[in-house]
């Protein structure tokens, strides 16, 4: 098949092997060049390893440090008809790539929510890797079923009140007014339970149960705050409410085994296109007009750059740079008073001002494709793939 993206709605239905193979290289060359670190953590195991931050963060560990890593991931693979997700062919290029440098990288595909993932994984780290030193909790998933067998799913909308504000339609490049209504209690706390930190704990409690974690065993979860224009939506929303979960495990944990040196860290991560983001209103228009801000002061960070700086100057062995409040915070150019006041400048001329002056639409759709492997210059998508 030759394959073209092609787009449904907030996501690109079709992926292509060639160019997902592209993409992971060019990040493992940036690691790279970036020369190697000394006191890296050298077994690691990744919970949501084959997309946007979790796979920038076992990039960045397998070639910057020359971490082993252990993924897991629950993608797709291709059929006769149907190519694989991103993730899934992301995933066979960093293997193929990590084993050429002789680093050990296997991946498990499936549900990380369930016992039955967290049992394989156990097994495999001792079988293989004996105990993992970092533990990266990266899951980015819409719905989450609980051992008991109750399905949880997430909604992206503000608590309390109604949010109204502009948005960006991808299909015809427009501007339009959006009303998001509240969701109700029971909303939030099905977000809370998919993208806050309980799974993130019952991971760390099950591998120290399993003593699969190493003396002074370090992990890390994301997430996002924003400026002030997305509070509605991040964190004074069912995603900032699920996040505000997440710190709290965070800190649950640093309690509970603190005798066990294990410490736990929350990184507050900036801005990137990723197809989470890409599903929420208002979100992507902020992002292209940060982006295009960004870029002009030479600030501008993607997943890798991201993940790079994090493991080499925030988070070092078990030495963390954390804010008042504890956390590690990635978005600190972002949120630099000069970045923020030239956004809110550019935000009040939306609707007298041309997208593309003060907004970066054409470094947005960028982005969006090289998650799916196209627009990658020195990629031959008239190629016949197979898919199988």
């Amino acid at each position: 098949m030759v394959i073209s993206p092609r787009i449904k709605g907030f996501i690109c239905i079709t992926a292509h092997p060639d160019g997902c193979r592209e993409n992971v290289r060019r990040q493992m060359e940036y690691v790279e060049k970036n020369g190697r670190t000394e006191n890296g953590p050298k077994n690691v195991l990744i919970i949501g390893a084959s997309t946007g931050y979790g796979l920038a963060s076992r990039i960045a560990l397998a070639f910057g440090s020359g971490a082993n890593t252990l993924g897991i991931m629950f993608e797709k693979n291709a059929t006769a008809t149907r190519t694989a997700t991103p993730g899934y062919y992301n995933t066979a290029a960093f293997e193929e790539f990590a084993k050429e440098k002789g680093l050990y990288a296997e991946t498990i595909n499936g549900d990380a929510f369930s016992v039955e993932c967290k049992e394989q994984t156990i097994r495999k780290i001792r079988e293989d890797l004996g105990k993992v030193d970092m533990v990266i909790y990266s899951l980015a998933a819409p719905r989450r079923t609980t051992p008991d067998g109750t399905t949880y799913t997430s909604v992206l909308k503000p608590v309390g009140e109604p949010f109204t504000n502009l948005s960006w339609n991808a299909k015809d490049n427009s501007l339009t007014t959006v009303t998001l209504e509240p969701a109700n209690e029971e909303e939030v706390a099905a977000t809370v339970k998919v993208m806050g930190g309980e799974d993130w704990s019952d991971w760390i409690d099950a591998l120290h149960d399993a003593d699969v974690l190493s003396e002074h065993a370090v992990t890390v979860a994301y997430s996002y705050i924003g400026p002030e224009l997305t509070y509605p939506i991040y964190k004074e929303g069912t995603i900032g409410m699920a996040k505000k979960n997440l710190k709290e495990c965070s800190d649950r944990i640093n309690e509970k085994y603190q005798d066990a040196g294990i410490r736990s860290y929350v990184s507050v991560n900036k801005a990137v296109v990723t197809q989470a983001s890409a599903a929420i209103p208002v979100v992507p228009l902020y992002f292209m007009i940060l982006y295009k801000v960004m870029k002009a002061k030479n600030l501008h960070e993607g997943c890798i750059e991201q993940m790079d700086r994090l493991f080499r100057q925030k988070l070092t062995g078990t030495h963390a740079e954390q804010d008042a409040e504890g956390f590690i915070r990635m978005d600190d150019w972002e949120l630099r008073e000069d970045v923020q006041a030239e956004v809110m400048e550019a935000w009040n001329k939306i609707t007298e001002t041309e997208l593309s002056e003060i907004a970066d639409v054409d470094g947005y759709w960028e982005d969006f494709y090289h998650m799916f492997g196209f627009k990658f210059d020195n990629v031959d998508y008239d190629r016949d793939v197979p898919l199988v």
